[in-house]
């Protein structure tokens, strides 16, 4: 029996106990599922001594804990980390989901349940190919250290301190992410590029209290229509962001690189599908793909205020509230841009509301040259587990860690993907293709099993 036919061969435990993991409402935002997200780290820690690591750490944090292990029972072969985490998004609006989000179900070949695309799914892809090349060879062939998160969803508050404290600990050779998603069904992928994330929030005040609208209404400042406003004026009929000096810096993609992207095999009818919009816009002189990975954006997450209640309630509200983001890319600094917002959202704003303005979190984009020969062995291991050569794409996700690892420690960063775009990763009905998580497998540990030759 080889490698990928001792995978096929325990593929419904493998499922069983993938299920078993979804099934730890993990939600890092909300405090009462604290005792959960401990619980699954715990899980995490568990299935590491399960496959092999000696050592490992559940380690407290000053909110959710961290799970770190090593096997290093390689001396002279390649380190790598592996980083993911397993914490997930809310579960609502819970009503959206076909089936429960943390039951998981099989539906059309598909698993259904939180956490199965981003990143439940894919961390678990990683322990079973670390279980499955130990029992086949007694060994992993290579060092290995692993480093799986509790905070991701919430800005990875905790991360960067550890890694800052612990460098020498977690000195690698390449760092390996799965957290990312294939270009299409059928098309395994290498992902090289990220666009950063700068959130913010934004609370506009007028009067003291709600008012009537009746006997106040005309006359004085209504923060829901100064939000309103705001947020109309921060696009140019071009969908080019309205913000002066947003744009410095960012660098135009050369000719190759724009005529690779665009060659690739993405389906804009399959794109349309999934989205289900009546019609699409974006930044005039670009193509989907090119806005989708390497165009900065600007998007309102959110907005809220006055009454929201059954029936009717005539009130002019005292207070507006919004989310919102920027999408950054290469040569875009997020502090930088954080106050350029901000700038700009104070010139624009009326002295009639007082506004509270606050970065809630910022991180950096990350692109990076794929011609490492750690790439070509993920290319080809990819080719194993799916019978097609993968392809190299860019992302418009975020994923802090790896810019900050990547500017840390100076080594290539190798992110695999086995999502899909489809597949509603924070939103509800998420899934994982099961032909993808099996085939995960296969390929992540034929991966390593190569690395042992580099």
């Amino acid at each position: 029996m080889n490698l990928a036919e001792r995978i096929d061969a325990q593929r419904d435990q493998h499922l069983a106990e993938l299920c078993e993991f979804l099934r730890i409402p993990s939600v890092s935002a909300k405090s009462e599922h604290k005792p959960d997200v401990e619980r699954a780290a715990r899980w995490v820690a568990d299935n590491l001594a399960k496959a092999g690591f000696k050592s490992v750490e559940i380690i407290p944090t000053g909110l959710h804990p961290l799970v770190y292990a090593e096997s290093l029972e390689a001396p002279g072969k390649p380190t790598i980390l592996f980083y993911g985490h397993y914490d997930v998004q809310p579960a609502e609006p819970l009503d959206l989901w076909t089936t429960p989000a943390f039951e998981p179900t099989v539906r059309d070949g598909n698993l259904f349940a939180r956490g199965t695309a981003d990143d439940k799914g894919q961390v678990h892809i990683h322990l079973k190919a670390f279980e499955s090349l130990r029992a086949m060879n007694g060994g992993l062939g290579i060092n290995v250290k692993v480093l799986i998160e509790g905070e991701e969803e919430v800005g990875s508050v905790s991360l960067w301190d550890y890694v800052q404290k612990n460098r020498e600990k977690l000195k690698a050779d390449a760092l390996v992410v799965s957290d990312t998603s294939m270009l299409a069904k059928g098309v395994p992928s290498i992902t090289y590029g990220l666009r950063g994330l700068n959130y913010y929030q934004i609370e506009l005040t007028g009067p003291v209290r709600d008012l009537h609208s009746g006997v106040y209404g005309g006359a004085v400042p209504n923060p829901l229509t100064i939000l309103s406003e705001l947020f109309a004026k921060l696009h140019d009929k071009n969908f080019r962001i309205a913000i002066p000096g947003f744009y410095d810096g960012v660098v135009k993609l050369s000719a190759a690189e724009r005529k690779a992207l665009n060659s690739l095999p993405w389906k804009k009818k399959d794109f349309e599908r999934a989205v289900g919009a009546a019609g699409y816009d974006g930044e005039k002189g670009f193509s989907t793909v090119e806005r989708l990975w390497t165009r900065p954006t600007l998007e309102i997450n959110g907005m809220w205020g006055g009454y929201q209640g059954e029936g009717a309630k005539t009130v002019i509200p005292s207070k507006a509230h919004a989310k919102f983001s920027t999408r950054l890319v290469p040569h875009q600094d997020p502090h930088k841009i954080a106050k350029l917002v901000e700038k700009h959202v104070r010139k624009l704003l009326p002295k009639s509301v007082h506004c509270k303005f606050e970065v809630l979190s910022t991180g950096k984009p990350w692109s990076a040259s794929f011609q490492a020969p750690i790439f070509k062995k993920a290319q080809s291991a990819l080719e194993k587990g799916f019978g097609k050569r993968a392809v190299f794409i860019r992302e418009g996700g975020s994923i802090p860690f790896v810019t900050q690892m990547h500017d840390t420690f100076q080594v290539p960063c190798v992110l695999i993907g086995f999502g899909l775009p489809d597949e509603n990763a924070h939103a509800p009905d998420e899934h994982i293709a099961l032909e993808n998580y099996f085939g995960g497998i296969k390929s992540i540990a034929h991966f390593y099993a190569d690395l042992a030759t580099l």
